[in-house]
């Protein structure tokens, strides 16, 4: 037997790594002669860049600007001249600081995505021609104003000082100089792997959607919805019409904004997440002739179905007609929409432990237990027909109002 193992992290439990080695384990507990596969991924959030790592990409280390200015740890991808940056290390909920209770202190006004854009420099020094930004998770609601002050922008207000950290700031811009940009952001190719389909301001904007995931009240959501208004405005000033263009783009919206500077003046493209990170571990060539896939996340729910890691992964595997299942810590979807989705079976840790508290922290245990069961219900999977032929051709949707910080 074959076997790809191909989930994403299980969010406050075990890295996607974690998950293939218990699984695995699990497996082989019950056949050692199992061929086991082992393909962590992830949707462009949080994860991406050991995806990438996992995938034969290698590991760069850089210090950088955290979300409130101080310096955190975070780091890139390589492989030939292409990087992948991982704007939850630099930027994201995951790098605040926390409290006494071990929880993020949120900064939905102040924090910068600065760090982001100092990565993206690191990489074009390391040589890299295109760089893939994951966006997943960020912690700001800027705009992408700190991740152009990363690669040299100047934000000024009307005295022609420089701004602070934080999409509120925005509100005293005057003036964006990108004579200092850095040169080779205009040579490079870069993709925005994002899943939200989001303009940058109004209802459906960066602060109103993803604000009050951040900490924002209903009073500071206006606030740097506003701000972030402005600095759609002063950007137009330096770059024209386009950069008003870009702010209604589908993306503009994603990671605080943080889609709009990448559309507006890295030139990027949007693809979704899951897409791009799928086809730089290689999934298709190994799903090709294995006898069964297994994905999974955390959370296995409503948010799945609009082009998270697991509908990703299925979609691969109905292309090569392998049965798909999944594992995940609990779901909230109903046993025939998981089949309509294309899974052959599901299982759920709190089917096992139904105390969510004990299944999040023993999940590596009970997650051999379902590999063990997995491998012993094998005939009967690899007898049983996949549903995905009826299912929807497409892996993202971009419509999912809701950026990926579980």
């Amino acid at each position: 037997m074959r076997i790809v193992i191909a989930p994403d992290k299980f969010k406050g439990s075990l890295e996607a790594t974690e998950v293939v080695d218990h699984l695995a384990a699990g497996i082989r507990a019950v056949d050692p002669t199992a061929e086991v596969v082992p393909l962590p991924v992830a949707d462009g959030g949080e994860g991406t860049l050991e995806a990438a790592v996992g995938a034969g990409f290698t590991s760069f280390p850089a210090t950088v600007t955290g979300p409130v200015g101080e310096p955190v740890t975070a780091g890139f991808a390589l492989r030939d001249r292409t990087a992948v940056v991982e704007m939850a290390l630099a930027s994201g909920l995951t790098a605040l600081p926390v409290d006494e209770h071990g929880e993020p202190v949120l900064d939905a006004a102040g924090a910068t995505s600065r760090g982001t854009g100092e990565l993206v420099r690191a990489a074009l020094d390391a040589g890299a021609t295109c760089v893939v930004l994951g966006v997943g998770g960020s912690a700001c609601t800027d705009g992408g104003a700190g991740l152009l002050v990363g690669l040299g922008a100047r934000l000024l207000d009307e005295t022609g000082r420089e701004l602070g950290r934080g999409g509120a700031e925005l509100a005293r811009l005057a003036r964006v100089d990108l004579t200092g940009l850095e040169p080779r952001v205009r040579e490079a190719e870069f993709v925005l792997a994002a899943d939200v389909d989001n303009p940058l301001v109004g209802p459906r904007g960066a602060a109103a959607v993803f604000g009050p995931q951040k900490g924002a009240s209903l009073e500071l959501v206006a606030e740097l919805d506003a701000a972030l208004a402005v600095f759609r405005d002063q950007l137009a000033e330096a770059l024209g019409p386009a950069a008003l263009e870009a702010a209604e783009a589908p993306g503009a919206g994603a990671a605080g904004g943080v889609g709009f500077a990448a559309l507006a003046v890295l030139g990027a493209h949007r693809r979704p997440g899951i897409d791009v990170v799928l086809e730089f571990v290689g999934l298709a060539a190994q799903v090709a002739g294995a006898d069964l896939v297994v994905t999974g996340e955390g959370s296995l729910d409503e948010q799945s179905l609009g082009g998270k890691t697991p509908m990703g992964v299925a979609a691969v595997a109905r292309a090569a007609s392998v049965p798909v299942v999944a594992v995940c810590g609990r779901t909230t979807l109903e046993p025939q929409v998981l089949r309509d989705a294309g899974f052959v079976r599901t299982y759920a840790l709190t089917d096992l432990e139904p105390d969510s508290r004990i299944s999040m922290r023993e999940a590596g245990r009970l997650l051999e237990q379902v590999g063990a069961q997995l491998a012993q219900d094998l005939p009967e999977l690899l007898r049983m027909k996949s549903t995905t032929d009826d299912a929807p051709a497409g892996t993202g949707t971009g419509t999912d109002e809701q950026e990926d910080i579980r």
